[in-house]
């Protein structure tokens, strides 16, 4: 079926109205009318080839919240009208043994990102959620809780899993001192999960008037990077620490704040190359790791989470109209926190 959409025809082009075809619903599959997708600032480094060459024209969007609208004949776990969401992939090899322990985002195999990717076949192109409708197999699509608007839920399939991981793996809970560098679409979000897991939360940042926010969210405590003294004060201070911020790469001073064994977690993408003596990973054996979004399991058990402590991004909702100037507003760190398309707008 031939469906709206708004697509990026080029590198650096502007979003434009597009039509794109959605294959038939399969025996496996699930349709969902899209209702809201949220900007992730890898849809626009994706669409101006920032990061690796894109396939165009491209349709972004992996933070997708909509209702089901159709299903295969096998599908018995979702039924119309359920509130469903898609986060970064829509399949996977489902063979590796990461596919095979529920760790999807790492498998090993083929991954058919939701977007500027390939579909299992490695030739036909996806197409993500700046659309009405997605066809998407079952085992890729998650269930969002009811009482979490779908608007403030789209982000989840994206900066929540994301936020969420690094604290559920490394064991946020109460008693253990979190700190978040950046307060953006990610870090807002690493400010709430944990502030939900009952851990001491301090937000580092450059911006001094964030600090009101990250009360706001959750936060027990500010840290402002440019103040030597404060953050020569605060050394040790810390047993993890999530690093959601792509500006900052310079990272000895933030080393500084993890007490023995602490870690450091990166979960922003950086243009540039990490710096980082050896020093500050020996002298306390502290650790610098990674993580990427999560698997379908871990997906849908921070879904639930957040369900639970009726978490749900901070949202500005805008027209697919003023997608472009959207755009243009992250990239220059002007939303707070997330911008999220009213998918009813494409055909308004």
């Amino acid at each position: 079926m031939q469906i709206p959409a708004y697509a990026v025809p080029a590198p650096s082009a502007p979003l434009e109205p597009f039509a794109i075809t959605r294959r038939a619903v399969e025996p496996d599959d699930v349709l969902i009318a899209i209702k809201y997708s949220g900007i992730c600032h890898s849809d626009i480094h994706q669409a101006r080839e920032e990061w690796f060459t894109s396939i165009f024209p491209m349709v972004p969007g992996h933070e997708i919240a909509g209702i089901v609208e159709a299903t295969g004949d096998n599908v018995t776990e979702f039924t119309v009208g359920d509130t469903v969401g898609v986060g970064c992939y829509v399949d996977t090899c489902r063979t590796c043994v990461n596919c095979q322990r529920g760790e999807q985002s790492y498998c090993l195999g083929h991954v058919a990102g939701t977007y500027n990717s390939l579909e299992m076949d490695q030739q036909t192109p996806t197409y993500g959620g700046y659309s009405t409708h997605i066809v998407v197999d079952r085992n890729y699509v998650l269930r969002i809780p009811a009482g979490l608007g779908l608007d403030v839920a789209a982000p989840l399939l994206c900066a929540g899993i994301t936020s969420y991981q690094p604290l559920a793996v490394w064991g946020a809970g109460p008693g253990v001192r979190v700190g978040v560098v950046g307060l953006g679409g990610l870090g807002h979000m690493a400010v709430k999960i944990a502030d939900a897991m009952g851990a001491h939360v301090t937000v580092i940042s450059h911006t001094p008037n964030k600090e009101e926010d990250a009360a706001g969210l959750g936060a027990d405590s500010f840290l402002l990077s440019s103040d030597r003294a404060a953050m020569k004060a605060a050394r040790g201070s810390l047993d993890l620490i999530v690093n959601s911020a792509s500006a900052v790469t310079k990272l000895d001073d933030y080393f500084k704040l993890l007490a023995t064994d602490g870690t450091m977690v990166m979960t922003g993408l950086p243009d540039a190359d990490l710096a980082i003596n050896a020093f500050s990973l020996t002298m306390q054996r502290r650790r610098l790791t990674g993580t990427n979004n999560g698997g379908i399991p871990q997906t849908q058990e921070m879904l639930d989470f957040c369900g639970q402590h009726n978490l749900g991004s901070s949202v500005e909702v805008i027209d697919i109209k003023d997608v472009n100037s959207a755009w243009d507003r992250v990239v220059a760190s002007d939303v707070r926190y997330r911008f999220v398309i009213d998918v009813d707008t494409l055909t308004a």
